[in-house]
């Protein structure tokens, strides 16, 4: 479903209206059917973000016919969990692998394999604050982080200060007995840390945003 650009909230629960109500129809909706299942305000409005769905390559639609609405290609879904928020005091409470698969979670949402990019034990995670901003992740945005202690520098990683208590979401790049864990925030500065107290507990897989 993805083509490198987030869709918008409004977006992506149209999608995924159309997809399930040809599940369980075996026909499209009508925008009609999308306004009234969605509770969008108007006709117009589904329409634009239609069109938007369109240019984007989600779907295919026929104008001059009703209910010519195709999906494009076939999608695949999988549902991970919502593991909570980055924040100071406790590490990001990522299951084992002894566990993944019996640990209840509060919160799980619906996510394509593009998204997760084959990847197994994928998480989500609610950003909290603004230190990666310019990279397009905000205050309480979404992120799908892949379980793993391994990565590459530049890589965006959610990370363990063992010593300050306390999880960030930074860039991270080795710099010999240090590790440098970089901001996309022009008014932040770097946090140098030792690496023994680094430890890594997912990298960014893809950015969902607030809305999803």
């Amino acid at each position: 479903m993805t083509t490198g650009k987030s869709l918008s909230s409004k977006q992506q629960a149209i999608y995924r209206f159309i997809r399930e109500f040809i599940r369980d129809h075996d026909y499209p909706p009508s925008i009609r059917d999308i306004q009234d299942g969605c509770n969008i305000s108007s006709t117009s409005v589904v329409d634009y973000n239609l069109k938007a769905l369109e240019r984007l390559g989600h779907i295919r639609r026929d104008r001059e016919v009703s209910r010519a609405i195709e999906l494009v290609g076939r999608v695949r879904m999988r549902t991970v969990p919502v593991v909570g928020q980055i924040a100071a005091g406790q590490p990001i409470p990522v299951p084992s692998t002894d566990t993944w698969g019996a640990q209840d979670f509060e919160d799980e949402i619906e996510v394509t394999d593009q998204m997760t990019k084959g990847k197994e034990n994928v998480f989500a995670l609610r950003v909290k604050g603004t230190s990666m901003i310019d990279a397009l992740v905000n205050d309480g945005d979404l992120v799908l982080m892949e379980q793993t202690s391994a990565w590459d520098d530049g890589d965006m990683v959610a990370v363990w200060l063992k010593d300050r208590e306390e999880t960030t979401l930074k860039k991270i790049y080795n710099e010999g007995n240090r590790i440098r864990l970089q901001p996309a925030n022009a008014t932040m500065d770097p946090i140098y840390v030792d690496a023994k107290e680094v430890e890594v507990q997912g990298k960014v897989l893809y950015r969902l945003g607030p809305g999803f």
